[in-house]
């Protein structure tokens, strides 16, 4: 079992930056391809951005391309995402995710999720 804890949510004004961090413990968490969701409250939860196991693949939604960085340490377990230029439209609550197969995450074939981190993008 994996457990997934996010933090660096909050209030963030248009056009600023947000910095995301997971934690991930329990066995083998480094071999899970990461990644995040996001949800808007009455709607699906969809598809930010993913990294693979080794961190060597990078991959994100067309909602935060150009927008958005993506790392992970292994040795620390952490996984962190930046997201620049935000706007109203990234408002949700951001979820960690982990998968064991990177090709699994845009599909939401997800094995872990943590709690959530409220996201709130407004003047």
């Amino acid at each position: 079992q994996v457990q997934l804890v996010e933090s660096g949510g909050g209030l963030v004004q248009p056009g600023g930056s947000l910095a995301l961090s997971c934690a991930a413990s329990g066995p083998a968490a480094s071999n899970y391809a990461m990644g995040w969701f996001r949800q808007v409250t009455g709607k699906e939860r969809e598809f930010v951005a993913g990294i693979s196991d080794s961190g060597t693949i990078t991959f994100g939604a067309d909602s935060v391309k150009g927008r958005f960085t993506i790392s992970r340490d292994n040795a620390k377990n952490t996984m962190l995402l930046q997201i620049n230029n935000l706007n109203p439209e990234d408002t949700a609550v951001y979820y960690c995710v982990a998968a064991g197969v990177i090709w699994s995450l845009s599909r939401g074939e997800i094995d872990y999720w943590g709690q959530g981190t409220q996201v709130i993008v407004s003047s």
